[in-house]
């Protein structure tokens, strides 16, 4: 009876570390793994050995609990045949079972997976030498099970993936709206066009370029912006941007005689359909703040600027200067105004982000 015990011990035992193991180490993200690597703990390098190579760890473990099963339930039997006879071995056996369902794959698995960083480290060298020392055996099943398990090895994570753990990460307390939000907005910057967020042609601030800074005085004292476009004949024949610091200088210094293109800077061309996370590399790249919009036809659209695609991640800025908050709803509701005034009634207002 004692050898018995000992033996319905040693499975129950043998049986509860290896399924508990395995769950411990599955339930560590890889990314919480390289998070603890980063201390250069010896465990913490072990456990991410084995999340970056699951598949023959998880195999000696499994395994081993198979060889407790197995083997365990075999010398049991025979111990149990000898101790209650053939009445009482399905009774046995029934009990047996019983506490194998709990005590060695439920509680165990349950326990593993609450606790499953402090096992998974715990658990990670002597699973790494157990790997290593089963690695032949291991290496058999893997040439044969191989023409099963190949296939394109999934992604760590993904934009989704992200997004969600953001949102529970805000729900849960551990990062604030604000962070939680910021990372969704950025995200959202490769759908959005630079269509979307450019300042329409309607509300540009624009001065012939052949004409003299003197002469623009009031346009340039007048104008929000810091930026102001020079054109030719028409909004549709771009020179350039001149810096409204340069323009006022210039007529401090008494050079307002010269034609405004003389202070012109090159401005990039960019289509309707660039995207703003492109766009905001091309801005940081090219030490540029502000581009010119066209339409299919060459035509002026709007322009768009380094602070309209940062308001895209942040929201709204504005500043003491700033008449209207949003110039890209100020011209829609002119549009509309324009509309109604000529009898068109309430068409449809152009696409909108």
């Amino acid at each position: 009876m004692f050898k018995l015990a000992i033996a319905v011990l040693i499975m129950l035992i043998g049986s509860a570390i290896c399924s508990g193991t395995e769950t411990a180490l599955l339930s560590v993200p890889i990314l919480k793994a390289r998070q603890l690597a980063q201390s250069r703990n010896p465990r913490a390098l072990a456990l991410l050995s084995i999340r970056q190579k699951v598949t023959r760890p998880i195999a000696t473990i499994v395994i081993l609990n198979n060889l407790f099963n197995i083997v365990g339930s075999i010398v049991i039997g025979s111990l149990a045949a000898e101790v209650f006879g053939d009445a009482l071995l399905g009774v046995f056996s029934g009990i047996l079972t019983f506490l194998v369902i709990v005590f060695a794959e439920i509680l165990p698995k349950t326990l593993a997976e609450q606790h499953a960083q402090r096992i998974a480290l715990f658990m990670a060298m002597p699973v790494k030498a157990l790997t290593w020392v089963m690695t032949p055996f291991v290496m058999l099943l893997e040439h044969i099970t191989a023409p099963f398990t190949r296939g394109r090895r999934l992604p760590t994570t993904n934009e989704t993936e992200i997004k969600l753990l953001a949102s529970i990460g805000y729900q849960e307390g551990i990062i604030e709206e604000d962070e939680a939000e910021m990372i969704r907005r950025v995200f959202r910057l490769n759908d959005i066009k630079a269509s979307h967020i450019m300042t329409p042609r309607v509300e540009l601030t624009y001065l012939p370029g052949q004409v003299a800074i003197a002469q623009l005085k009031d346009d340039i004292l007048a104008s929000p912006h810091s930026r102001i476009l020079l054109i030719e004949d028409d909004i549709d024949h771009v020179q350039g941007v001149a810096l409204k610091d340069d323009l006022l200088t210039a007529l401090i210094e008494h050079q307002g005689d010269q034609p405004a293109h003389t202070l012109k800077r090159d401005v990039r061309f960019i289509a309707e359909s660039e995207r703003a996370d492109k766009l905001l590399q091309e801005f940081q790249t090219n030490r540029e703040h502000i581009a010119v919009v066209v339409d299919e036809f060459g035509g002026v659209s709007g322009v768009v600027t380094l602070e309209d695609i940062l308001e895209e991640l942040t929201g709204e800025i504005v500043d003491e200067t700033d008449v209207n908050v949003d110039l890209q709803a100020l011209a829609r509701q002119r549009r509309k105004r324009l509309l109604q005034a000529k009898g068109f009634g309430d068409l449809p207002s152009p696409e909108e982000p």
